[in-house]
């Protein structure tokens, strides 16, 4: 997948997380709703202007917006996981972090 694509899925998935409807947001960035859809199917990509605005409107920052691992398959990302566990060996420290982590995830 194009990083286009990528970056105009979360930012729909964040436009629908915060509850803004397209037209809302396009409003609040000040591009029409036509021009954030083609964004957000990765037909287009955002004007610098036009991203300081999105990023203020949906209260991110850029790193969260461009950060795109979680859009990777499962089995990709089990893997990358598994391997940063690995690296971590037996530190009873960070191993008790992704223990905490892993059980608040798993909780329901």
């Amino acid at each position: 997948m194009g990083i286009k694509k990528e970056i105009g899925k979360k930012i729909k998935r964040i436009r629908l997380e915060k509850g803004f409807t397209q037209e809302k947001l396009a409003e609040l960035i000040d591009i029409s709703q036509k021009a954030l859809s083609s964004i957000e199917v990765g037909e287009n990509f955002l004007k610098a202007e036009t991203l300081d605005k999105l990023l203020v409107a949906l209260n991110i920052t850029a790193e969260e917006l461009f950060f795109t691992n979680h859009l990777k398959e499962t089995s990709e990302l089990l893997k990358m996981i598994n391997k940063n566990i690995a690296q971590i060996g037996d530190n009873p420290e960070k191993l008790g972090i992704i223990y905490n982590l892993t059980r608040s995830l798993s909780v329901k």
